[in-house]
């Protein structure tokens, strides 16, 4: 390895000796100065982990949350110097860490979290008013036609778990006692304005705002989707600030 290789390798794992050729002006023992260096580079990485992932950090303890993302940095160090985008496979991580196996939910908890991160940091687009979305949806002539471009913060998350339940009792320190974990729910996750918004969907609707973001017309949307609301589904999407376009697909 070269040099500088030896001296990154050595700041995330305390198993490796300081990088040689170190030397200290006023004769501290050059280790002992680098162990500090080190020590504040892991602590400065754990603690972005944790500021990304705190439903996380509260499920499995403060304690083993450190020690799982120590190890988590070691395999993973920073490839980028952006530390918001830093622990994007942090939920992959989990899912295979063993000692974590006996909580399961706690990965896709930890997925929801990093979309709640992109959206916050997802580019700004401006939203359709309301009054312009009710008026083209009311138009039947072109309504098969009518596609609905979403805004770029707008995520999805099917999980096998109760994870919007989850994160909700973490936000105000509720116990999950009530909580059917195991029940699978499905999230949407989007920043209205400043603020990221979560909500629970039904499976359908799940289904449904995928088809639209992947370029389906509404109806084309609504065919392909299993049961669900779809005026309420509509409703939620612009009370939300979620439709950013009204456009029309040429059809044969």
């Amino acid at each position: 390895m070269s040099t500088q290789a030896d001296f990154a390798a050595a700041l995330l794992d305390v198993q490796l000796p300081h990088p040689k050729g170190l030397c200290s002006r006023n004769g501290v023992d050059p280790s002992r100065r680098f162990a500090v260096y080190r020590n504040n580079v892991q602590g400065s990485l754990i603690n972005a982990l944790a500021d990304s992932y705190p439903v996380v950090l509260q499920l499995v303890g403060e304690e083993f949350f450190r020690a799982m993302a120590a190890i988590f940095i070691r395999a993973q160090p920073p490839q980028s110097p952006l530390m918001s985008r830093y622990g994007e496979d942090f939920a992959d991580f989990i899912a295979q860490f063993d000692p974590i196996a006996g909580v399961p939910y706690v990965a896709d908890v930890a997925r929801l979290e990093h979309l709640r991160t992109l959206a916050y940091h997802a580019a700004d687009a401006q939203p359709i008013r309301p009054e312009q979305v009710s008026a083209a949806l009311a138009d039947p002539q072109s309504l098969s036609a009518l596609c609905l471009p979403l805004h770029p913060s707008l995520h999805l998350l099917d999980s096998a778990y109760a994870v919007v339940a989850i994160w909700a009792a973490h936000q105000h320190e509720q116990s999950l006692a009530g909580i059917g974990l195991n029940q699978g729910q499905h999230a949407l996750v989007l920043r209205n304005g400043l603020e990221v918004e979560l909500f629970a969907l039904e499976p359908g609707a799940s289904v449904f705002i995928r088809h639209l973001s992947a370029g389906q017309t509404l109806l084309a949307a609504a065919e392909n989707s299993p049961p669900f609301d779809l005026a309420q589904t509509l409703a939620l999407l612009i009370a939300h600030n979620a439709i950013t376009q009204l456009n029309y697909m040429e059809l044969p």
